[in-house]
């Protein structure tokens, strides 16, 4: 017997691999991802978000903004995923704007360059 471990296969045989996944599963994917971070940066998964340990407003901030784009960005390649993305970010860019002590302007909160004001 052989002290050596056994070669590991470089990858799960039940692993599927980025070019076998639909584009529109990986934009969906990112924007999930990313509307789960905002939320979570929002304090929103907490009983109280205000005295949430997660909340940081100036990430939230970047992860909205970061899923306005895409969303905007993808919108055509998205089909029935599309409305309810936008819809998750527009909740996000609302519960920003009540989480803010001194709200943004309308048409300068995150992400609003990319989508118009939300009020």
């Amino acid at each position: 017997m052989s002290d050596q471990p056994a070669e590991q296969p470089p990858y799960s045989p039940e692993a599927r691999h980025l070019e076998d996944i639909p584009s529109v599963e990986v934009i969906s994917r990112a924007a999930v991802m990313l509307l789960s971070a905002g939320a979570e940066r929002l304090g929103l998964a907490d009983a109280d978000p205000a005295t949430s340990p997660h909340r940081d407003l100036d990430e939230a901030r970047r992860l909205i903004t970061a899923l306005a784009g895409l969303v905007t960005a993808s919108a055509e390649y998205l089909g029935l995923h599309a409305g309810p993305l936008r819809d998750g970010l527009q909740s996000l860019q609302k519960a920003f704007r009540e989480a803010s002590v001194v709200p943004d302007p309308p048409g300068q909160g995150p992400g609003e360059k990319y989508t118009g004001p939300v009020y």
